[in-house]
C-alpha cells in the first residue's frame, strides 16, 4: 500500500480512541492577512499537542498486549505515550530529566495511570535518553521515539487526512512548525508536491535549517530551549529523509521573543492557549504576507501545553520584542531633585516597571537599573531624546541577554 493509504488506515483506526481536532477558519488572521486562514487546532487534542496520533500508531502495530513501550521526554510525547498505554491497557516506562516540572511529571502520571512508570533520570535530555535505551536493551521493551520512527511519522500524517476531509480539498499551503521532524515529514509525505509549504524553526534550534545546508542532519547544539516544543538538536535521520528535498527557502527561523508576541496576542484576543511551539505558525504568517494573499493557508497550532507560570516571562519577552519596553543603566546625579527632574522626562503614556536604586557615598554618581514600559514604541525616541538633552548618561541593556539573565 501506498503512504497515504496507510495515513488514512491509520487515522480511521484513531477514531476509536478520540475524535478528529476542529479545523477552524480564523477571521482575525484571514482579514488581516487577505487569505483564507484555518487552524489546525492540535491544541484541543486529549493531551493538548499531536503527539498521541503517533505514539498509538506504533504501539498499534507492534500488536503485542504484553509489551513493555520506553519513551523520553519531559513533555508532550511523554503525554501522549502514557495515555496511550492506558487505552491499549499495556505498561509503559517513561523516562524524564530530574529537572521536569511537577506540573508535566504530575500530567503524565495522570493520563498514563497505573500502566505507567515515570523514572526522574539525568539532569540533562541526553542522560535521560541513554537511560532509556539502555533499559530497553536490558529488559526487551519497544522504544518510543518521538519523531524518528516511520510508524510515528505515519501516524503524524493523519493531521493532513483530516485537513483534506474537514476542508473538501487540499489546503494551497501548510505551515508547520519544526522540531524533529515528523509532523512535517507526515504532513509533506501525504500531500507531496500537491500543496505548498512553509516549514518554522525556532532560531535557538535550528535543526533543520543547518541539516539541508549540510545535506545530512548535524548537531546544533547548545540550543535555545524556550520553545521547549520544537528545541531539537538534531533533526531525525528518517524525517529528514522525507524533507531533504525541499527548498530552503520555503523553511523560516523565528526568534523565540517574537513567538511571544502570538502567544499573547492568541490567549488576548482570541482566548486560545498556545504554548511556543503551537505559536510559531501563526507568528510565521507575517514572513509570507506576500505569498499568501487570496490562498487558502492551514496553519498546524501544535500544541497548548503551556504553563500559565511561564506568562510572565512571556509576556515580557513579548513586550521587549515589539519595542514597548525597555531596560537601562542609568547614572543618577546624587544631588537633591536630581529624581524629580528624571521624573519630568516620563510622558503621559511612559510608565516605570522596574526601579532599582544604590546610593553610595562618596561618590557623585549612583547607578540605576530602571525599566520603561509605553504604549507605542516610538514614545522612547522621544524619552531618549530628552534624556540625551538633560545630560543624562544610560546605557540600554535590553538586548543584553548576559545581563537580562541576572538583573532582568
Amino acid at each position: 500500500m501506498s503512504f497515504q493509504e496507510d495515513a488514512r488506515i491509520a487515522e480511521q483506526a484513531m477514531r476509536q480512541v478520540f475524535p478528529q481536532t476542529p479545523l477552524l477558519r480564523n477571521a482575525l488572521l484571514s482579514a488581516r492577512f487577505e487569505a483564507d486562514i484555518w487552524l489546525k487546532r492540535e491544541d484541543l487534542s486529549p493531551v493538548r499537542s499531536y503527539k498521541l496520533r503517533g505514539a498509538f500508531n506504533a504501539m498499534r502495530k507492534v500488536g503485542d498486549p504484553n509489551a513493555i513501550f520506553v519513551c523520553a521526554s519531559a513533555g508532550n510525547h511523554a503525554q501522549g505515550v502514557a495515555y496511550m498505554c492506558r487505552h491499549f491497557g499495556v505498561r509503559g516506562v517513561v523516562f524524564m530529566p530530574v529537572t521536569t516540572p511537577q506540573q508535566k511529571v504530575m500530567k503524565t502520571r495522570m493520563f498514563g495511570g497505573d500502566h505507567v512508570e515515570i523514572k526522574l533520570t539525568g539532569d540533562y535530555f541526553d542522560d535521560t535518553l541513554s537511560a532509556a535505551q539502555a533499559y530497553c536493551s536490558q529488559e526487551r521493551a519497544h522504544f518510543l521515539s518521538p519523531f524518528d520512527d516511520e510508524d510515528v511519522i505515519e501516524g503524524q500524517a493523519s493531521v493532513a487526512v483530516e485537513i483534506e476531509s474537514q476542508l473538501g480539498r487540499a489546503p494551497d499551503m501548510a505551515v508547520i512548525p519544526v522540531g524533529g521532524g515528523g509532523l512535517s515529514a507526515g504532513v509533506r509525505s501525504y500531500f507531496g508536491d500537491a500543496i505548498a509549504y512553509t516549514l518554522v524553526e525556532p532560531t535557538g534550534a535550528p535543526s533543520l535549517v543547518k541539516a539541508l545546508s549540510a545535506g545530512a542532519p548535524i548537531d546544533v547544539s547548545p540550543i535555545n530551549t524556550f520553545v521547549d516544543g520544537a528545541a531539537v538538536a538534531t533533526i531525525g535521520k528518517r524525517t529528514f529523509a522525507r524533507l531533504s528535498d525541499i527548498d530552503p527557502q520555503c523553511v523560516l527561523t523565528i526568534e523565540e521573543d517574537r513567538i511571544c508576541t502570538t502567544i499573547v496576542e492568541m490567549l488576548n484576543v482570541e482566548g486560545i492557549v498556545l504554548e511556543p511551539a503551537g505559536a510559531m505558525a501563526i507568528e510565521a504568517l507575517s514572513d509570507i504576507a506576500d505569498q499568501i494573499k487570496g490562498k487558502t493557508v492551514v496553519c498546524m497550532t501544535s500544541g497548548g501545553n503551556f504553563d500559565f507560570e511561564r506568562l510572565p516571562e512571556v509576556k515580557e519577552r513579548a513586550q521587549r520584542y515589539s519595542g514597548v519596553k525597555k531596560y537601562f543603566i542609568l547614572r543618577m546625579p546624587q544631588r537633591p531633585g536630581a529624581l524629580k527632574d528624571f521624573l519630568s522626562i516620563l510622558g503621559p503614556e511612559d510608565d516605570i516597571a522596574r526601579f532599582e536604586y544604590l546610593k553610595k557615598s562618596a561618590r557623585n554618581f549612583g547607578s540605576v537599573l530602571i525599566g520603561i514600559e509605553t504604549v507605542r514604541p516610538e514614545n522612547f525616541v522621544r524619552f531618549l531624546s530628552e534624556l540625551d538633552r538633560q545630560g543624562f548618561v544610560y546605557t540600554d541593556i535590553t538586548n543584553n541577554e548576559t545581563l537580562a539573565q541576572f538583573v532582568i
